[in-house]
């Protein structure tokens, strides 16, 4: 196959490709589409540039490895999306005994507007500012934030998120509300008492 001909086929037919023959020059074709948006991603768990670049490695090395696994039920960016956020999560669990403290970069971007749409409590979500949000998007947990920033971030839908973290639409309905009422919860406090959490 033509280098022209590899840059012309779609995510799904690319993967396809590369579990047959394992080319890393296709590979490639994969990673320049994905990278920017992978690194941003992690870099929305990362304590800084260098460590988001080595996750975004990680990352890239860890779906190289695991492409097969990929079946096609969901889209590949859906796929790679919450491939994306589960190896971030797993990597902030796993150092929590290193305390995060860092403003978010992806949490800039959530929709306010958007997060609270189906919550009762659309108002507060509406009126919370944009810089207090990424504050406090630090303080619930990291399964949270991924849930959150996949919908509000990412806009995938709620069957979309049931594929891409194999879990019942209600399931992931029930994940999106606690974790909505978790965030509106540490919003509120944090608010009331200003600087003090």
């Amino acid at each position: 196959m033509t280098t022209k001909a590899v840059h012309t086929l779609s995510d799904e037919m690319l993967v396809e490709a590369i579990v047959k023959t394992n080319d890393t020059m296709m590979f490639e074709v994969l990673y320049d589409r994905y990278a920017s948006m992978v690194y941003n991603k992690c870099y929305g768990f990362a304590n800084g540039v260098d460590e988001a670049k080595d996750l975004t490695q990680d990352v890239f090395l860890r779906v190289f490895v695991k492409l097969g696994s990929f079946k096609g039920k969901s889209k590949f960016s859906t796929w790679l999306y919450s491939f994306t956020y589960n190896h971030c999560v797993n990597y902030v669990t796993r150092n929590t005994a290193k305390k995060i403290e860092k403003k978010s970069v992806s949490s800039e971007h959530v929709d306010i507007q958007n997060i609270g749409e189906d919550v009762d409590s659309t108002r507060e979500f509406q009126n919370m500012r944009v810089e207090q949000l990424k504050k406090v998007m630090e303080l619930i947990s990291p399964e949270e934030k991924m849930i959150l920033l996949l919908k509000y971030q990412d806009n995938l839908s709620i069957k979309e998120l049931s594929e891409a973290l194999d879990i019942g639409e209600s399931a992931v309905k029930m994940r999106l509300k606690r974790a909505k009422e978790k965030l509106v919860l540490k919003y509120n406090n944090y608010t009331k008492d200003g600087e003090s959490i």
